[in-house]
């Protein structure tokens, strides 16, 4: 069989196995939103602990308001969330699945 010419049984056995389109376009929002250095930077500080958007700002060399725009897209999104402490609002990963994500990608590109 030539290889230009589609095998017939793998397509109809992958085509249906394939992600559907919701799940398509929620990957490429996802990994569009962490393709942005600064968001990337701020998953990165946050991984690590939590913090304010004073204290990321300052830890990234950004300011405040363009910290908070990015804060703004990631909580958008489920990768970070924030809670009351006072008066200052702390951000951090919103779940397990956002941490091990980073780190695989980390380890990926330290591979």
């Amino acid at each position: 069989m030539s290889p230009t010419v589609p095998r017939e049984s793998i397509v109809k056995t992958l085509r249906p196995a394939l992600m559907d389109h919701g799940r398509v376009e929620g990957l490429t929002e996802l990994f569009g939103l962490l393709s942005d250095a600064t968001r990337l930077r701020i998953v990165d500080a946050l991984s690590r602990q939590e913090l304010c958007v004073q204290d990321l700002a300052s830890v990234l060399g950004k300011t405040v308001s363009a910290v908070s725009h990015q804060l703004r897209l990631l909580r958008g999104a489920r990768i970070v969330r924030h809670r009351r402490a006072g008066k200052q609002v702390i951000y951090s990963l919103d779940d397990e699945h956002v941490t091990r994500l980073f780190a695989a990608g980390l380890e990926h590109v330290e591979h």
